[in-house]
């Protein structure tokens, strides 16, 4: 196992020098510092766990995270992938603090971001795109906070890395989902959350890219639904009454179960095909009723698990990430491979 002192030895200072300049603390000539950390990494050097876990314990760093999770069911996954991560760490003492909220208001999004500001060493995200987020969040990284954005990405920040689907990709699927079960005529509406939200655009973006290639697939309307069961459902309804001549829905966000139900309410021989994204406890049960045909699971546990674990392996370890984003595959899931 390589040691500081070793490590010292070879570049012929201290290992007082060398605690310095790999941790931080203190002065050290940014040369000697340079020296010291190269060799550091081309012997592999990895700090000793025990005293990173006292380290981390000493100053109790703070992980915010910021997720419209309320009334959405999609993230109860997320956040179980996040408390079970957070589990595997309790050693080091890491605080881990939950700011919920509902929809996509970004000025209520803006005062939770200016609350913690001061008061977090990392933060971990689910952005509405807003120049006052974006603003805020790089206010954040340059007082040196460590920033994950999840399952939701936005652009014109420093962020640390991503980590989600492939929305553009998740769009690009559903389109071609529909057309396998349809074939190459269809009159459709899209639902989708928020176009607030940077991932939710893609998702559309990526359907209407792929419908180029179906001339006869005709798109009646694109509804927000605020991933509001009880909104989705008033909207779908006022939607089929003004379009009797849809035959398929693609629901790109939550408010799965709101359309379903308003769905439900046609005679079944008039019942557009629908397909939808995640696999939540109620769009499993409307696949098993035969009102959703597929869905489009995106990984909601895993997301979570490892947006909490990047953010942990910077504030323990000083890693920083190995790449700008991390993406989860988008799978089809039909009832019978659930």
């Amino acid at each position: 196992m390589v040691t500081m002192k070793r490590i010292a030895e070879l570049c012929g200072v201290s290992r007082g020098t060398v605690d310095r300049a790999l941790n931080g603390r203190g002065r050290v000539n940014a040369e000697t510092a340079d020296k010291i950390r190269k060799t550091a990494q081309e012997l592999g050097y990895e700090p000793n766990p025990a005293g990173k876990a006292l380290s981390a314990r000493k100053k109790r760093p703070v992980i915010s995270i910021v997720i419209p999770s309320e009334n959405n069911p999609f993230f109860d996954d997320v956040l179980k992938g996040m408390e079970e991560a957070a589990a595997q760490y309790q050693i080091y003492g890491v605080q881990i603090k939950y700011h919920t909220m509902k929809g996509y208001d970004p000025a209520k999004q803006l005062a939770i971001l200016q609350e913690i500001e001061d008061h977090v060493q990392a933060l971990i995200i689910n952005p509405i795109d807003d120049p006052a987020i974006i603003t805020q969040i790089n206010r954040m990284i340059d007082k040196g906070v460590f920033v994950v954005t999840v399952n939701n990405d936005i652009e014109g920040t420093k962020r640390h890395c991503y980590v989600g689907t492939d929305y553009y990709n998740g769009g690009i699927t559903s389109c071609a989902l529909m057309e396998a079960l349809l074939g190459k005529t269809a009159n459709l509406a899209i639902i989708l959350g928020s176009l607030k939200l940077r991932g939710h655009r893609l998702r559309l973006e990526g359907f209407k890219t792929r419908m180029q290639r179906l001339p006869d697939f005709q798109l009646a309307a694109v509804l927000e639904n605020n991933d509001d069961d009880i909104y989705a459902y008033e909207k779908t309804k006022e939607l089929l009454t003004a379009h009797p001549e849809i035959n398929a829905i693609s629901v790109l966000a939550a408010g799965v179960y709101g359309t379903c139900r308003a769905v439900m309410q046609l005679p079944e021989e008039k019942r557009p095909l629908l397909i939808a994204f995640d696999t939540v406890p109620t769009t499993v049960q409307m696949m098993q009723f035969g009102i959703i045909k597929a869905t489009i699971y995106q990984h909601p546990y895993r997301q979570g698990f490892s947006a909490v674990n990047k953010a942990f392996e910077y504030l323990v370890h000083g890693r920083l990430p190995e790449k700008e984003e991390y993406i989860f595959k988008n799978e089809i899931k039909l009832f019978e491979n659930l």
